[in-house]
């Protein structure tokens, strides 16, 4: 190559043109993008053994544009909103769905409206979305109440505004394309696919995306679904509605799944298991995660890898199996749980015989 050419490359692909055959569009749905997809998936041979899973990967869908894997549903939904004409979009949220609406409403020309639970989101969710713009009411409920709002604010008709929650079918459309790519960067399907569960249309979603790689023969087979909720917020664990929904992990603090039946479905198609994880678990599972892997993530997203350190230790995982977990959203989304779980800062005088002294090497 001769000095100063650039190396051959081709440009990183847009979601909804890479898969574009498995999604409902059409010649005059716009080609938005903020570069969503693509997101890595690492094998994580050190936390794997210690959590009991020798053959881990994880899936980081943090490094979508706004953080989180909303990103996936959300270009698919805002486009197909504004195919339709839409001028406004709305959602309920605890946390990520509102970053993620804003941001793609924002590069749509739309006004995006969020109702949320008032003093129960994330601080680093909060303030994506109102950076972008977007008109946040918060309501003195749970996200439970948040969603029944936005849904009636869809069906009136005096001020129009499309629904982007994971209700909207479009949503599950995009986000079934994780699952896709698991299987292309894997070159198969893994054994199981563990992952958080809130409202319950991620599970659903992945699952969607593996029967359909399976059906085009792309894929020989499909992973059983393993979901972790909160134990605190587990209402598909005890098949009830949890009214007053309390876990750390706010972003699955949920406590009447709208994809209740899809997220069932998924379990018992696949030969899964929905499980609850405490706590305490949780905040094990995140803060190894980044001491063993170096991935940072927020706490909704160490349930999965939570899960499947539960399951191995009760014998209910095979440890020759290829398992990926799915890290659901980056550590910055909430910087206020990171700050309980980290060591202070070690302070020390501007000299090398200080900072030896403070490391404890003299």
């Amino acid at each position: 190559m001769s000095l100063g050419a650039r190396p051959s490359s081709s440009p990183r692909p847009r979601l909804l043109d890479r898969f574009r055959q498995f999604l409902p569009l059409s010649e005059a749905t716009p080609s938005l993008s903020l570069g969503e997809g693509a997101t890595p998936l690492i094998r994580a041979e050190r936390l794997g053994l210690t959590v009991g899973a020798p053959n881990l990967y994880l899936k980081i869908e943090g490094q979508n544009p706004t953080g989180s894997f909303k990103d996936r549903g959300m270009v698919v939904a805002v486009a197909k909103a504004l195919e339709s004409g839409a001028k406004a979009v709305v959602c309920a949220s605890t946390g990520n769905t509102s970053a993620s609406a804003a941001a793609y409403g924002a590069a749509a020309g739309l006004e995006v409206i969020v109702v949320l639970p008032r003093g129960q989101i994330a601080l680093g969710k909060l303030l994506q979305a109102l950076a972008a713009g977007a008109r946040v009411v918060a309501v003195d409920g749970n996200f439970d109440d948040a969603l029944r709002i936005v849904r009636a604010l869809a069906e009136q008709g005096e001020h129009p505004v499309t629904l982007v929650n994971s209700v909207n079918p479009f949503r599950l459309e995009g986000q079934k394309t994780a699952a896709f790519e698991v299987c292309e960067d894997l070159g198969r399907a893994p054994d199981i696919l563990a992952i958080p569960v809130g409202n319950a249309g991620n599970i659903s979603a992945y699952w969607q995306g593996f029967r359909e790689y399976a059906d085009a023969g792309l894929a020989d087979s499909t992973p059983a679904m393993w979901g972790f909720q909160a134990a605190g917020a587990a209402p598909l664990v005890h098949g009830r509605p949890v009214e007053r929904p309390e876990t750390v992990a706010t972003a699955i603090r949920i406590g009447a799944p709208a994809s209740w039946e899809k997220a069932m479905a998924a379990r018992d198609e696949s030969g899964g298991r929905i499980e609850a994880v405490s706590d305490d678990e949780i905040l094990a599972a995140y803060r190894d995660l980044a001491r063993l892997a170096g991935v940072f993530c927020e706490p909704a997203s160490a349930a999965s890898v939570a899960g499947v350190r539960k399951m191995a230790a009760a014998g209910a995982l095979d440890p020759d199996a290829t398992v990926v977990a799915v890290i659901t959203g980056h550590g910055l989304k909430d910087p206020q749980t990171a700050e309980r779980q980290v060591p202070g800062v070690i302070e020390a005088a501007p000299t090398l015989g200080a900072v030896a002294v403070a490391l404890g090497w003299t």
